[in-house]
């Protein structure tokens, strides 16, 4: 465990963003992403190439990638996208990584995608398809949303999980990040569905996606931890939530993952000063916002030491 890797990609300027109550300039967004990308983050989810009629404050995100693509050299720019539309929009604006969510249950998949997840893996397909014909290799990795619980349908079983990633895998995904999209796994849950996705389609599992809605984001990281999960996705000050499942609150504070990370010995490559630093841009373009965290508000200890 000690002195290995650990990879974060930073998804507040699209997750932490899309439900906001006001909107942040792309003046503002461009300073934010680059002040986390100063903190060390080398992944950064930077918008969502959605209907701006669905998600306004994210209607710049085009921009927002030619920009950062231009001034934040060495930085893997991620966006969203969830249609074919959407993916060959965010490759002809040359982001580096596209993320495309999949709900595992039928009710948010309807609520989110309007669509089955039968229809979503089938879409899958023919992304792959095109994207693979492009001349330009940009990887895909799939969120499976809903992979531990649904807010509309309730209980999601492990077999529904699995059966909802061998299908991605089948079509070719590069990645598949198991999203607790509505914050309601505890880690013993986190460990099996894991272990049982991984005995079905190998490395092509690749990370998690966690919600702090029952204050159990850290301690399912920690689970992640222990049954070989190293990459997850999180949020400055866990901003977010997804507008088509009720009750989501935030994902995992990237504050507080990194401490947790570098105080058991992971490396991560993020300085935590530099976070608190990104944390004030972030107050001050978004002033009304409420901001989340355990080690902003109490302070690096005098027992932290960073990872070697």
């Amino acid at each position: 465990m000690s002195g290995e890797f650990v990879s974060i990609c930073e998804v507040g300027p699209r997750d932490g963003l899309q439900i906001a109550k006001t909107r942040m300039t792309t003046d503002d967004k461009v300073a934010w992403i680059a002040s986390l990308a100063a903190a060390g983050l080398k992944e950064i989810e930077v918008g969502s190439f959605v209907p701006p009629r669905v998600i306004p404050q994210l209607a710049d995100t085009a921009e927002v990638v030619a920009r950062v693509l231009e001034t934040i050299p060495g930085l893997t720019v991620q966006a969203l996208a969830p249609n074919l539309r959407g993916v060959q929009n965010a490759y002809n604006a040359g982001v580096h990584k596209i993320s495309i969510p999949v709900s595992v249950s039928e009710g948010h998949s309807k609520a989110n995608l309007n669509r089955t997840p039968a229809q979503s893996i089938a879409m899958m397909q023919e992304i792959m398809d095109w994207l693979k014909a492009q001349p330009r290799k940009v990887p895909v990795v799939a969120g499976a949303s809903t992979a531990f619980g649904c807010s509309i349908d309730g209980v999601v079983t492990t077999a529904q999980t699995v059966a909802l990633c061998e299908g991605l895998a089948t079509a070719g995904v590069d990645q598949i990040m198991l999203a607790d999209t509505v914050g309601y796994a505890h880690p013993a849950q986190i460990k099996e569905v894991v272990l049982a996705t991984r005995e079905a389609i190998g490395p092509v599992l690749y990370g998690l996606h966690l919600h702090d809605t029952l204050g159990m984001g850290i301690a399912n990281a920690v689970a992640g931890l222990e049954v070989g999960i190293r990459a997850f996705d999180s949020c400055l000050a866990g901003l977010g939530g997804c507008p088509y499942a009720p009750g989501a609150s935030g994902n995992v504070v990237t504050e507080d993952l990194v401490f947790m990370l570098e105080s058991m010995g992971f490396r991560t490559g993020i300085e935590i000063p530099k976070l608190l630093d990104a944390r004030k841009v972030l107050q001050a373009s978004l002033p009304a916002e409420p901001l989340h965290g355990q080690v902003p508000r109490a302070g690096l200890p005098p027992t932290f030491r960073k990872a070697a």
